[in-house]
This record gives C-alpha cells, sequence and structure tokens, in this order.
C-alpha cells in the first residue's frame, strides 16, 4: 500500500494494530483518517520497538487501537503503555463490514486504527500486570484441575454403571470421599487386564488415583490463592456470602487498573448482571442480559443463593416480591444487580496494588 509522507514535527496520527501469535499488523492514519502506511512487524519485544519507532516515524502518536489486548496483543499493549501511549481495546470488525471491505491483516489494521480515531471504542483494556495478573494465572490452573476432577468422578461413575455386579455391588452408594479412597485401593493382576472385570478396577483404581492428586492440587493452588487475594482487597472478604473464590473472581473480573470502571452500572454491565430494554410501543420490560463475564455472573448467584439461605434481610426481600408477582428466577436476578452494586464500591474503594 502506498504510503502518504508527512511533516512529524506537525502531524497527530492514530494507530491501529491487528495481533496474532507470530506477528502484528500495524497501520497508520492522520487526523482526517487518511492512511499513512501498513507494515507488519514480529510479535516479539523486538518487534515491538521496531513497531512503536515505525508508528512514531509518521508523527505523534497519541493513541492507538488494538485487537486483543488480553490475548495475542497483551505483550504489544504492555509495551506501549509503558512508552505513554493510550491503548484502546478495539473489536473484530462487523460482518458486514466484512462483507463490505473484504478481510485481510492490514484491512482489519486500518479499521482498529480508525475506530480509535473515532472513540467508537473508548474502553481501557486491563492491565496484565500486578498482583490481580498473578491471580489470574493461579485461577486458572485451579479451574483446571477443578473441571478435571469433576469430569474425573463423573467417568467414574460410569463405570460403576456397567461393572460387574459384585463390584457394582461394593461401590453403588458410597459418599463420594468414600467412593474415591475405596477405588483407589482397589487390586487387580496387570496380567489379566483383558478380562472385563480385571480392566474396570485397573480404570476405576487409575481415575481415583487421578482425582486424588487433583484434589491435592487443588488445595495446594487454594493456599496460595486465600492469602493472596486477603492481600489485594481484605474488606471485600468481610462481605457476607463472599469468600476467596467469588472475590478472586471478581477481582480478576475488574482488573488490576478497576479505576477503568467509570460506575457501578458499568461493572453490573461488564458482570452480564445488566438488565437490557426490551420496550416497544406501549410495552416496557426489560430482558436478561446474557453478555459480560459469565464467571463473575456465576460468582455472584453463589453470593445470592449463600444469602437467601442464611441471611434473614435476603429472605425476607425473597418473600415480599414474590408477593409481588416476580418469579424466582427474576429475584434472583434483582438480587445480582443489588450485589454487583455493593461489592463495586468496595472493589474500587481498594487500591489493588498499592505503593509500598
Amino acid at each position: 500500500m502506498p504510503s502518504i509522507t508527512p511533516d512529524p514535527a506537525v502531524i497527530e496520527v492514530v494507530g491501529g494494530v491487528d495481533t496474532h501469535l507470530d506477528t502484528h499488523t500495524a497501520a497508520v492514519i492522520d487526523p482526517l483518517g487518511r492512511v499513512l502506511g501498513t507494515e507488519q512487524f514480529p510479535a516479539t519485544v523486538a518487534g515491538y520497538a521496531a513497531l512503536l519507532a515505525w508508528m512514531r516515524g509518521h508523527g505523534h502518536l497519541g493513541r492507538v487501537g488494538v485487537e486483543g489486548t488480553g490475548a495475542y496483543g497483551a505483550g504489544l499493549a504492555r509495551r506501549l503503555r509503558g512508552e505513554g501511549v493510550e491503548v484502546i481495546e478495539v473489536d473484530r470488525p462487523n460482518r458486514k463490514m466484512r462483507r463490505l471491505q473484504g478481510k485481510s491483516d492490514p484491512i482489519d489494521a486500518i479499521a482498529a486504527a480508525k475506530t480509535a480515531l473515532a472513540g467508537d471504542r473508548t474502553g481501557t483494556p486491563k492491565q496484565h500486570d500486578g498482583r490481580v495478573e498473578a491471580l489470574r494465572n493461579l485461577r486458572v490452573a485451579r479451574r483446571s484441575a477443578v473441571e478435571q476432577r469433576a469430569d474425573t468422578q463423573r467417568q467414574i461413575k460410569t463405570l460403576i454403571v456397567t461393572a460387574p455386579d459384585e463390584l457394582r455391588g461394593r461401590l453403588r452408594g458410597l459418599p463420594v470421599k468414600q467412593l474415591i479412597a475405596t477405588c483407589a485401593n482397589l487390586r487387580g493382576d496387570r496380567a489379566n487386564a483383558a478380562t472385563p472385570a480385571t480392566a474396570v478396577k485397573l480404570a476405576l483404581r487409575s481415575l481415583a488415583r487421578r482425582h486424588q492428586q487433583l484434589s491435592a492440587e487443588i488445595t495446594n493452588l487454594d493456599e496460595l490463592l486465600e492469602p493472596l487475594v486477603t492481600a489485594i482487597n481484605p474488606d471485600l472478604l468481610t462481605v457476607h456470602g463472599v469468600g476467596p473464590d467469588v472475590a478472586g473472581q471478581l477481582l480478576v473480573t475488574a482488573g488490576e487498573n478497576h479505576d477503568r470502571i467509570t460506575s457501578e452500572t458499568a461493572f453490573a454491565m461488564l458482570c452480564g448482571v445488566a438488565p437490557l430494554p426490551a420496550s416497544s410501543g406501549k410495552t416496557t420490560r426489560h430482558r436478561l442480559n446474557r453478555g459480560g463475564d459469565r464467571q463473575a455472573n456465576a460468582a455472584l448467584y453463589r453470593v445470592v443463593l449463600t444469602r437467601l439461605r442464611w441471611d434473614p434481610n435476603t429472605r425476607a426481600y425473597m418473600q415480599r416480591r414474590t408477593k409481588d408477582g416476580l418469579s424466582k428466577k427474576e429475584i434472583i436476578r434483582c438480587l445480582k444487580r443489588y450485589i454487583a452494586r455493593e461489592l463495586y464500591q468496595i472493589i474500587t474503594t481498594n487500591d489493588p496494588d498499592p505503593a509500598a
């Protein structure tokens, strides 16, 4: 693509970057939206430096629109922020735009730059550094272990259903803890692994021991996570119904730079608990919000369930709104919205990474 050569001393420019695993494609435009150039750079530390120098060679660089700041663009976003450049998180072009303009890395980079210039997307990306990022990394490992343990437990119970009658009779009805311990101690002769009766014992023993290993891994991670959550925001753990797991998820959702969330309404939208208007004519109603961070939404749901069981005020609210004609699902949605407002104040009034 031909480049327009400006005077770097007098022009303000805006950048856009289409990020990929190995390469980033950058574009620079002037205040009128004219493309000054496009170029591809490796997704490495040296590539980030070259990309920034290339953009600044076209003029004074104020802001850059970057796709995927939470994934392939995380390293570049850190570098740009460190150099004092405003980073704008932009979405991929919609399908209609792609049908009209086509699809290529330079086209996507130019679209990102124009989005940043127009201010259509003013979202500030999360900062992937500090203690909240450490918390996120540990939670990724814990969530994976929890999911694998649940899957392992389901596989054990599935094998028991088709196990020989004598073995099935021994194992059916046992509590989970006792079931895992019993299966982990099953004996089977490896030489007879070709027989179904022996094979099922060996399979159950293998799965049970895997379950035990995953449980130990989860316990070890919890020992790291709880003090980290306490260090970041101790007030959050004092809220009724909020434990280390819920607090950790909400801190990760808010991010290290939680000041980017400008209101409790924005936080509710981020968590997917802000009802969306769906009114038309004489009908006034709101519909369920299926967007936002679903892990944060699930965390707020667990807080609601805890309070419905143990908090008298929440139970009284449930009874009062039931008399008003609301269903249980609708009441839970209202409670999640109220709790999001309450927790937003606690999260945003505490500095996650104070200067020591």
